[in-house]
């Protein structure tokens, strides 16, 4: 655990001349760099640490020397979530070597997909608590007022709250593993680390249950819905998607409660956004014009915007790997799925899809190859609306489910009053939560949502929801799929030759970084490895 803390002090880096004038300061770049307590000596020095923290969730660091304020590749929130998401899953084939060992599962303790995920959700997690820290220094100080101070603390609770509960997703098994989730999850770090006297107490501090980590989420996420001030109009083009606000508080909750299977609450969550989000006519338009620092579409929560000078690179900018690169594919097990009608909108070439000569098919969600400014949609409202359509499946509320599904399935289909889905194509609740997640798989296609989907649908407590998603799932192989693959209605065969991973391999979870467990035994590798 030291050498993690140490890596994550010297990420938040080296400014500690308390002579330093906040002009040479901000003449620094990048705006990251500023370590406290020079960050926290003027309005317009926190203000840059904030952007920091935003750097942090959409750059990363990755190996790159601290120094270089690009050099992450878009762990966690800025690209990663999004590649590792999705090539975890079988709705993708990996073409390259990129991603072979998410995409195989050939992972290990030492790989760097998994090993940084780690890290750099903990860097950012340790600016965030950095943040929190000197913004109330701050108040106390008479530097910034509560009100200012709360808005920045909110924004640091909700992405500490959204990057714990994304790796527990990875490093820890489902809640209902075991009765009252009571087995390891990971460590809930609220104390900034940026001296080396405060090494010493957190290098050892262990893992928190499943159950403990879920009480932190909700609570930080509670706080950050009350005290976020930023960007809550109900009027999407008065809001700021790049930043956090309580909408997308909001709906995170529904994403745990989700995960948790807390249905009820799904339902309570989402219907506090139904008055400032709709979905879009034109499905495609939330991934147009996603540039501005205002939402472009009635749709988009939260995302990670990028600029030209400022993204994750040629290896993880998302238009850069799913498009220029052309290193992931879509899946023909998804393609030639036929519940993903032929004439779905979320298929027509040159929007939703990029095919080359090869015939291979491509996301189109993300397209500018040249300065790579795509936005990274964290969280959009067609996913609540899923979720909520899932949760009243669940509850045995056929009619309002059905409707919440059609919602979003509608604007997609070619002719929505012959082609929508009606009640008698689900006679069972079993069937209608199958449809809705056969729906999810389509909608969210490259937008890293499988993964947490495979991992909590693990024991589900519909018995033909449990058997249909057991483990991860067998895969197309690794390389380029023939173009006959995409060809509708001919007679290939789709073959899934790398095996799939049970829910009971020490394998579907990924390790615990080895360079944690070297000065830190006591943390526990997860089983197995």
């Amino acid at each position: 655990m030291k050498n993690i803390i140490k890596t994550i002090l010297l990420s938040v880096v080296v400014l500690g001349m308390s002579s330093c004038t906040e002009e040479k300061i901000l003449d620094l770049k990048p705006v990251n760099n500023i370590l406290s307590p020079d960050a926290f000596k003027t309005p317009t020095l926190i203000s840059t640490y904030m952007n920091g923290v935003y750097n942090a969730a959409a750059i990363g660091q990755y190996n790159a020397a601290p120094t270089l304020p690009n050099g992450g590749r878009g762990y966690v929130w800025g690209a990663a979530f999004v590649e590792q998401g999705e090539t975890r899953g079988e709705d993708v084939v990996n073409m390259q070597t990129f991603y072979e060992l998410t995409y195989r599962g050939t992972y290990d303790p030492t790989t760097a997909n998994n090993v940084y995920y780690w890290v750099d959700g903990y860097r950012l997690i340790n600016r965030c608590n950095i943040m929190i820290e000197g913004s109330t220094d701050a108040v106390a100080k008479g530097i910034i007022t509560q009100a200012v101070a709360n808005d920045y603390i909110g924004q640091c609770k909700f992405l500490r709250a959204i990057t714990h509960l994304e790796l527990l997703t990875y490093f820890a098994k489902p809640y209902f593993f075991t009765p009252g989730a009571t087995h390891p999850g990971v460590p809930y770090r609220e104390v900034g680390v940026n001296t080396s006297e405060e090494i010493a107490t957190e290098a050892v501090k262990p893992r928190n249950t499943v159950a403990e980590v879920y009480a932190k989420v909700l609570a930080d996420l509670n706080d950050a819905e009350t005290l976020i001030t930023t960007g809550n109009s109900t009027t999407f083009s008065s809001r700021v998607v790049g930043r956090a606000s309580k909408w997308a508080a909001i709906a995170f909750k529904t994403r745990l409660y989700l995960q948790k299977r807390d249905w009820a609450n799904v339902i309570v969550e989402g219907n506090k956004l139904s008055a400032a989000f709709a979905l879009t006519a034109d499905p495609y338009a939330p991934f147009q014009n996603t540039t501005g620092s205002a939402p472009s579409n009635s749709e988009s929560i939260f995302s990670i915007q990028h600029s030209a000078i400022s993204n994750p690179g040629s290896n993880a900018a998302l238009a850069s790997i799913l498009k220029d690169r052309a290193l992931v594919c879509i899946s023909p097990i998804l393609w030639r799925d036929p519940k993903w009608l032929a004439d779905d909108k979320r298929r027509e070439n040159g929007k939703f899809i990029y095919t080359p000569t090869t015939g291979i098919k491509y996301s189109n969600k993300y397209t500018d190859v040249t300065n790579r400014t795509d936005a990274a949609p964290v969280i959009r409202y067609a996913e609540v609306v899923l979720n909520m359509a899932e949760a009243q499946a669940r509850l045995s509320n056929p009619t309002a489910a059905l409707t919440l599904l059609n919602s979003v399935r509608n604007r997609s289909l070619a002719t929505p009053a012959t082609q929508a889905y009606v009640a008698a194509d689900f006679p069972t609740d079993a069937a209608l939560v199958a449809g809705i997640l056969k729906e999810r798989r389509i909608e969210f296609l490259q937008e890293g949502r499988r993964w947490t989907d495979i991992h909590r649908l693990q024991g589900d407590p519909i018995q033909a929801i449990a058997d249909a998603n057991k483990g991860v799932p067998a895969k197309f192989a690794n390389g380029a799929p023939a173009a006959a693959a995409y060809v509708l209605g001919n007679s290939f065969a789709v073959t899934t030759p790398i095996a799939a991973i049970p829910y009971e391999s020490f394998k579907f979870l990924w390790p615990i970084p080895q360079i944690e467990l070297n000065t830190n035994p006591g943390l526990g590798q997860n089983p197995d490895w």
